[in-house]
């Protein structure tokens, strides 16, 4: 699962069809009624539009039959919800994985992909009385609303592991990473530039050297009106609240420890 995603020229296709067409239909051939492609196409696009279920994938596309019959082909009209669960359970989930995220990444090739935040969640009613709940580490596409993968942990703290492996499926070269607390590691940070995209990571008290030089500098550059200060401010008036953000950068900071471990340090922010 950790091999590196490919990057994709501007005129490489981005349709699923292009991309799942590889994937190994487990099914015996005389007892196909329905085309591989046409189940897997509709599972997708109905689960992007919100389908949780076999049977409410199933209804999405009678509803959209008349779409669904210009694209696919349908030999015996729209597949049974027992179908669909039955092709799944079957599928190479591994298989199935590397051709979903090698679209995912054309299409985000494709829309010039600028915003990568990464995170962890914990699955709510995920847990069981034998095994605790699933924590997942997912990228998004802030700009695309897109989900660009996500890697399943034991537990909270294996985010630190999970965040690496979940870079190594992501195609981020160009694009600024943004990561909460947990994932501001030295590690971490240099996967980031290795892979070929900027980050942003949130400094807490888990850093507290690197946390104590920020302040250091940015109290000195305030008392000395430093030139490499830049300042933004921000004001919003919404939900009956108004809201002014201040943010403070200094570019090119000086006395901050292991400096040379964060790869290509160059700018701090408040």
């Amino acid at each position: 699962m950790a091999t590196p995603a490919a990057t994709y020229p501007s005129n490489t296709p981005v349709t699923l069809k292009h991309y799942f067409r590889r994937l190994k239909d487990p099914r015996r051939v005389h007892r196909r009624q329905h085309l591989l492609l046409d189940i897997v196409v509709i599972a997708i696009c109905a689960v992007l539009c919100g389908a949780n279920t076999w049977a409410e994938v199933v209804t999405w596309a009678h509803y959209r039959r008349d779409w669904l019959q210009r694209l696919l082909t349908l030999p015996n009209g729209i597949p049974s919800h027992d179908t669909f669960e039955r092709l799944f359970d079957r599928l190479d989930p591994l298989a199935f994985h590397k051709c979903f995220r090698d679209w995912i990444v054309a299409v985000c090739d494709s829309l010039e992909l600028r915003h990568v935040a990464i995170d962890g969640k914990t699955l709510r009613r995920s847990g069981m009385d034998k095994l605790g709940p699933l924590h997942v580490v997912s990228a998004w596409a802030t700009a695309n609303h897109l989900a660009l993968g996500a890697v399943a942990v034991a537990e909270k703290s294996n985010e630190i592991t999970a965040i690496p492996r979940l870079l190594e499926l992501l195609d981020v070269a160009g694009a600024l990473v943004t990561i909460d607390a947990i994932g501001c590691q030295k590690d971490i940070a240099k996967k980031i530039r290795e892979r070929g995209g900027d980050y942003v990571l949130t400094v807490k008290d888990h850093q507290p050297n690197l946390l104590e030089d920020m302040k250091r500098c940015f109290t000195e550059a305030f008392n000395q009106e430093d030139t490499r200060l830049d300042h933004w401010e921000t004001h919003e008036k919404k939900h009956g609240r108004s809201e002014r953000r201040s943010y403070t950068v200094l570019r090119d900071p000086d006395g901050i420890r292991d400096s040379v471990a964060w790869q290509d340090l160059h700018v701090i922010g408040m």
